[in-house]
């Protein structure tokens, strides 16, 4: 979609099927470097316009467009389930949280001040929060619409133009669903271009772009900061994140929190920045917790996320498999034990689609790669600490600071210790994207991020401020 017309293009890009990596179920449109600059253009001269009306007046059309959404809404995610590999249950929360999500950015232009005033003396000063122009939004695969909708309503409705560039392994859900929003939308005001990363690098490196927001992998932040620095673009990265859960000796271990722990680590075969990635337990419930997970563990059914029978999908690429595989095998080696749960639907599936039985690493070294790294798969390492003070300094001082949780009996014990974890988001006894709340900020500290996204703070930082001074009469 550029400037409200739907572009052809001669090239196209297959989209696979992670559960069946041979089959292609799309294409999608390759875009070309002029195609890239076409959509910036675009967006830059339908900005004045767009950002003449009042916030009032453009969270309505927002509003208005998502209206459309519902009649295909079955449609967007079967395609989903297809293109992502994630379980057809977890599509519709997909589909349902871009909704929620652009609403509640929405409610928010009631009270947005775009202007406050500093009164006399020395000056009468008036601080205007103007929107910055074009902005860029770069979508991951894991989650594309509910991740995409941290930052799109809240561009829009803030007065900006969009361009945005779906996950070329996973486009064309995100694609379909902007392309029938677009079409409520003034002409540029929202635009959508797919194609390979340096087909559309204008989207980032052109200078009418002024603002990107990119989430993905802390590489991939870094190397889009560096296009960035180009114009001096204004970046917002959500980026890696390889989050701790911290069980204290009182912990509940009943059935509800042990569901909810499998829930918060394995959602989307693992494959989720804010998803639990190590977890620490006190030494003394180690065992205990490592045996409850594992019962729990037992009754997933991985398979194609369109059969009912499924509980667990495919991850996302061959290449990400092998990185699981290649952790899990290094943790083997080093003298961990890993402990592979639950069984395939079909037991052909491992011939063609990227699967994997979820996975608990019990002891490993606190050095292997699957306690540093970032697994981004259906495995965890599970490790025992005896006290949590030198834990928590350990932890305050590793790469990422994305998300973290404590789990604990006593609230007020768990909240002393949240305080002191230095991450964007600290959950008690509860954690992923089920326990985010979206009125709050969301980012990361150190490598996980730049910048917020959502909830007020997420408003104004598509703004910049202007500032207007009177002498003091």
């Amino acid at each position: 979609m550029i400037d409200g017309a739907t572009v052809a293009t001669p090239e196209t890009i297959d989209v696979y099927d992670p559960a069946a990596a041979s089959t292609i179920i799309g294409r999608a449109a390759a875009a070309s470097p002029e195609d890239a600059r076409r959509a910036v253009a675009g967006a830059h001269h339908a900005f004045n316009e767009w950002s003449a009306l009042s916030v009032t007046r453009r969270a309505e059309l927002v509003l208005a467009a998502l209206a459309v959404l519902g009649d295909s809404a079955a449609e967007r995610a079967t395609i989903l389930v297809r293109e992502n590999g994630k379980i057809l249950q977890e599509a519709q929360v997909d589909l349902a949280v871009f909704e929620m999500r652009c609403r509640a950015a929405a409610e928010l232009a009631t009270d947005h001040r775009s202007t406050r005033t500093l009164a006399a003396p020395p000056f009468r000063t008036e601080i205007h929060h103007l929107p910055v122009g074009v902005v860029t939004i770069i979508v991951p695969f894991n989650w594309p619409l509910a991740i995409l909708a941290a930052s799109l309503p809240y561009a829009l409705i803030a007065g900006n133009s969009v361009v945005v560039k779906p996950p070329p392994t996973a486009p064309l859900a995100v694609t379909e669903t902007l392309r029938l929003m677009a079409e409520q939308l003034p002409p540029g005001v929202l635009n959508v271009i797919t194609g390979t990363n340096a087909a559309v690098e204008p989207l980032i490196t052109d200078p009418r772009v002024q603002h990107v927001v990119f989430t993905g992998s802390t590489g991939g932040g870094k190397s889009i900061m560096s296009l960035a620095s180009q114009s001096l673009a204004k970046v917002t990265l959500e980026l890696g994140g390889n989050d701790p859960a911290i069980l204290l000796d009182d912990v509940d271990l009943s059935p509800v929190t042990i569901d909810s722990l499998i829930t918060d680590t394995f959602m989307s075969t693992g494959q989720v920045c804010m998803a639990i990635k190590r977890i620490y337990v006190a030494r003394s419930r180690h065992d205990e917790l490592v045996d409850a997970l594992g019962a729990a563990l037992a009754d997933t059914r991985v398979g194609h996320g369109l059969d009912s029978r499924t509980t667990m999908g495919p991850l996302h690429t061959g290449r990400q498999r092998t990185f699981v595989e290649e952790l899990l095998a290094q943790a083997r080696e080093a003298g961990a034990e890993v402990r592979e749960y639950g069984e395939f639907v079909d037991p052909t599936f491992g011939n063609d689609g990227h699967f994997l039985l979820p996975s608990l690493v019990v002891n490993p070294s606190p050095d292997l790669r699957v306690v540093t790294e970032e697994q981004f798969g259906p495995t965890v390492p599970i490790l025992a600490f005896d006290d949590v003070d030198p834990l928590i300094d350990q932890l305050n001082n590793d790469w990422a600071g994305l998300c973290s949780s404590v789990w604990t009996a006593d609230l007020d014990r768990g909240g002393a210790i949240a305080q002191r974890l230095r991450t964007g988001t600290t959950w008690i006894n509860q954690a992923n994207a089920g326990a985010c709340d979206d009125r709050a900020p969301f980012g990361g500290f150190r490598q996980s991020g730049v910048g917020r996204e959502m909830g007020p703070d997420g408003l104004h930082d598509f703004t910049e401020a202007h500032v207007v001074t009177y002498p003091n009469t």
